[in-house]
């Protein structure tokens, strides 16, 4: 085996790490797998026999390259608002069937990396973003990731910290026992199709948070409230043909069908039997691209 070789088959072996990585960091599972392919140019042409931990340095060098492709983002004005005037921007899913995770999906889903908190993460500045990602979910070291932003380990770790605290107020974790989200979520279903607006109401927190991105064709929104909320999807419900259960980054959710094309995605967030957060991913481009094998389509 030559040295190009046996350098590639050890990058393949940090791959799936890698592209958990960068998903985390950019919300796209195509500019992930950029990213990663980035990387692997970078190692190529670097002299790595001084590296004493491969899996640590590619880490970084995925980071660096994501924080390059996110301010780049921010640059030329792609990166969408997320704030009061509800413009979201909702991260590619990962869809499985409606009782196990795709096993190629697990590294990618550690840390139940749900889509809720996936939101908060894209409303991060990149530099904290690349702290929290880096070190409260894989394990970096502050001194390392200073380097790739510049700045000192004591400056990264108050990135780090002030992202923490968003995530912490903005995506609390959901309700660990999967048996009973799908209960709610199907509780959730038979009331909008059914056009029962108390008992939507009766599955929703008061506070529950609606998000949905249509993407470049179609409006996104943000509404809040159970009321507001359960009178969308009754409106909703109406247009979709049929609904297949399925786990959204292995949460229970629904991928709505109408003329045979996958309509919407919708990812639930449950706590104590009451949903208080749906986010709905409606772009047509970006639904047409999804990888809906698990579901038998």
């Amino acid at each position: 085996m030559s040295e190009e070789d046996f350098l590639a088959q050890r990058f393949e072996e940090h791959r799936p790490h890698l592209r958990a990585v960068a998903y985390r960091m950019l919300g796209s599972l195509s500019e992930a797998e950029d990213a990663v392919q980035e990387a692997w140019f970078r190692l190529s042409r670097s002299d790595t026999d001084a590296v004493e931990n491969l899996g640590g340095w590619l880490t970084t060098v995925v980071g660096r390259v994501c924080l390059d492709m996110l301010r780049s983002r921010s640059t030329r004005g792609e990166e969408p608002l997320h704030d009061q005037d509800g413009w979201v921007r909702l991260p590619d899913p990962l869809i499985s069937g409606p009782d196990r995770i795709d096993p190629e999906q697990e590294i990618l889903l550690a840390d139940s990396v749900g889509i809720a908190l996936m939101v908060v993460l894209q409303t991060l500045a990149p530099a904290e973003r690349l702290s929290f990602v880096l070190h409260d979910m894989f394990a970096v070291p502050f001194d390392d990731i200073a380097t790739v932003l510049g700045r000192t380990p004591a400056s990264t770790r108050q990135l780090a910290s002030r992202a923490r605290r968003r995530v912490q107020g903005a995506a609390p974790a959901p309700d660990a026992d999967l048996t009973r989200r799908r209960r709610v979520v199907d509780a959730f279903l038979a009331a909008a199709r059914g056009g029962d607006f108390d008992a939507l109401v009766a599955v929703l927190d008061p506070d529950v948070v609606a998000r949905s991105d249509g993407g470049t064709l179609l409006p996104s929104a943000l509404r809040r409230g159970a009321a507001e909320v359960a009178s969308q999807a009754i409106t909703f419900a109406r247009f979709a043909e049929a609904g297949r259960p399925a786990l959204i980054n292995g949460t229970p959710g629904v991928v709505a069908f109408a003329q045979g094309r996958p309509m919407s995605v919708m990812a639930f967030t449950i706590q104590g039997d009451r949903v208080i957060a749906l986010d709905i991913l409606t772009d047509p481009e970006r639904l047409a691209r999804l990888d809906l094998s698990a579901l038998g389509v």
